[in-house]
């Protein structure tokens, strides 16, 4: 008997059965091949927008796949650093045998956490309750409580135009039978699709005709604990190419014999992360599409084009990518597909991912919906954590929109629901000023701490980081440019006139054109320069950071406000139609989640709130 059984080798997989384990749960790993676990099947990378600002989170909640992402990285990128500090975000191009070989060892060495090796046919569950899972040797493990994330393999198929195989990603098993195992406990499944792109030969491309895209000279990390001297020196460089008017001639030519456009797909693909020819087709105006060439591992001379993702025939892959500058004597070494497989409708889960429908049966990652290894991530550690506090008799831990990208994303899914791969973007935040990239640790370390996931040297190590943080904001706001001050020339070179009378650092550096990095010289510190770069923008953005914390506190109180769980909708007069079917639907536990759920409107939501606030008055005796 397990406590916490994970069902899948993969970024929601890991992080669940690691954060289990390390809580002190008895955890089982179950997957289809040790030597998958963790892969990358498609994008060699972590981060990116919004899903880097996701990976700070998990590290700052005791999770691994930062650590293992700056450690494995070929290459570091902060991304839109010409924009406000609100949508910047880290992205590692990664080692993608670097990097599963690592979490293989750190899944091998945890305590307290078992690997199976083994495929789950079936869920076993009585009187909606977990008990276990069947294997498809007919074997039995029983569970406390099971967590599936099982991406992109149940009932999943490979497409290359007519061309369907029953696959998993890189050629691995899929599990026909686990779908319906699903769908008999009463759940609704629904087909999504993806893809990838083809890879080639790195000695066949010729780079002189492509634009090079080197790192950050001095980089940021996903990791607190990662230090410069830890990661890669020399790092690896990307390049650009795009599409041309033959590249586009060639796909408009051959569109029937795409897997999409020949009805072959059942499934709806991700909007954000369309194949080639669908960019062709619904941008039609576009002249050119912009195709990066990415290394995906020191053992491999192979190149990632990203970009290219498609499912048109073999022969007509060879043709189409020749027309890319650079690439016009490739050699294709692996090519592209398309991939569907089936996932559960997310408005079946309680906000702690935890299924309304079986009790102890959690579901996390793909097939909840989402794309991307970063929103697999977030959401196995947040399953791995809440399926060990039920266990323990305790409340889930629920993060807030205004808290975490991890929360907007599990609030979106399970108020929202969704019809393609969802995919985190910093526009699906109202508060994305607060969810920043250097704050991570300040949002959610106590919560790591607390559910025992961070340990209490790496958390009085962030404690002391915050006091000395706030020894240099008292030192900015004492320390003073005086008229006759050297200086001075601070603000000279950076195009402010002469100082007429005294200025406090603290003041100066709300001036756009003067940064933390001018200033630190005069003063003894010994803050990190990811911990200056977070003063920095606490200062210059104050105004418009605590106008986002008072919106966000209108928020709270709309949570506070619980929706019993057996609340009888029929009795509530003068709300919609629409509104009354969705409330009576999804069910939600607050009056907050009930204002996001599509089709329900503010009337509906002011009618609500009244019918509750009667009934506390009544019950209170006024």
């Amino acid at each position: 008997m397990f406590d916490v059984l994970v069902i899948g080798g993969g970024h929601a997989g890991v992080e669940a059965a690691l954060a289990a384990a390390r809580m002190g749960s008895k955890t089982a790993l179950i997957t289809i091949s040790i030597e998958k676990i963790a892969s990358q099947p498609c994008n060699p990378s972590v981060g990116g927008p919004a899903k880097g600002i996701v990976v700070r989170e998990i590290d700052a909640l005791g999770g691994q796949m930062g650590i293992t992402a700056d450690l494995t990285a070929l290459q570091f990128k902060m991304l839109n650093t010409n924009k406000g500090p609100g949508v910047q975000s880290l992205r590692v191009q990664s080692d993608k045998i670097a990097y599963s070989e690592m979490m293989i060892e750190v899944i091998k060495k945890q305590e307290n956490l078992d690997v199976i090796e083994s495929m789950v046919e079936k869920i076993i569950a009585n009187d909606q309750k977990i008990t276990g899972v069947m294997l498809t040797d007919g074997s039995v493990i029983e569970s406390k409580s099971v967590i599936l994330t099982t991406g992109t393999y149940m009932s999943s198929k490979i497409m290359i135009s007519d061309q369907v195989t029953s696959s998993g990603p890189e050629g691995q098993p899929t599990t026909n039978k686990l779908s319906q195992s699903i769908r008999d406990l009463g759940f609704t499944t629904f087909r999504l699709k993806t893809g990838t792109p083809p890879r080639v030969k790195r000695d066949s491309i010729d780079f002189s005709k492509t634009l090079i895209q080197p790192g950050d000279e001095h980089p940021f990390f996903f990791s607190s604990l990662t230090k410069s001297e830890d990661v890669i020196q020399e790092q690896w460089p990307c390049y650009l190419t795009y599409t041309a008017k033959p590249t586009h001639d060639i796909i408009q030519l051959n569109l029937h014999r795409s897997s999409m456009y020949s009805g072959v797909v059942e499934g709806v693909g991700p909007r954000y992360c369309p194949s080639i020819e669908d960019k062709v087709v619904r941008f039609s105006d576009k002249e050119r599409h912009q195709i990066f060439l990415e290394p995906i591992s020191r053992k491999l001379d192979t190149i990632y084009v990203q970009g290219f993702s498609t499912s048109l025939p073999i022969e007509i892959q060879e043709k189409m990518i020749r027309t890319l500058p650079g690439l016009e004597n490739c050699i294709i070494t692996e090519y592209a597909y398309a991939i569907e497989y089936d996932a559960i409708e997310p408005t079946q889960l309680f906000p702690s991912l935890e299924t309304r429908l079986i009790e102890g049966l959690y579901c996390a990652g793909q097939i909840n919906g989402t794309s991307g290894y970063e929103e697999a991530a977030g959401q196995g550690l947040m399953a791995g954590i809440n399926a060990v506090l039920k266990i323990q008799g305790k409340e889930p831990l629920i993060l807030r929109r205004d808290e975490a990208y991890i929360g907007v994303m599990i609030d979106d899914l399970i108020t929202k629901g969704t019809l393609e791969p969802y995919r985190l973007l910093t526009s699906r935040a109202e508060y994305r000023l607060l969810l920043r990239h250097d704050n991570a640790d300040i949002r959610l370390s106590e919560y790591g701490f607390r559910v025992g996931l961070l340990s209490k040297d790496r958390y009085d190590d962030f404690i002391k980081r915050q006091h000395l943080k706030s020894v240099l904001v008292d030192e900015l706001k004492n320390k003073r440019i005086l008229p006759k001050d050297l200086l001075q020339k601070i603000l000279i070179e950076k195009g402010y006139a002469p100082l007429n009378e005294g200025l406090s650092f603290y003041d100066a550096l709300k001036r756009p054109q003067v940064q933390i990095a001018d200033l630190l010289p005069y003063i003894e510190s010994e803050i990190t320069d990811l911990d200056a770069r977070q003063v920095e923008i606490e200062i210059k953005y104050e105004g418009y950071i605590a106008k986002a914390k008072k919106e966000a506190a209108k928020l709270l109180s709309m949570e506070q406000w619980k929706i019993p769980g057996d609340f009888d909708y029929d009795n509530v007069a003068h709300l919609s139609i629409e509104g009354r079917q969705k409330l009576m639907k999804y069910r939600p536990l607050t009056i907050g989640m009930a204002s996001r759920i599509s089709g329900v409107n503010p009337a509906d939501v002011s009618v609500l709130l009244m019918t509750l606030q009667g009934r506390q008055s009544i019950s209170n005796g006024g």
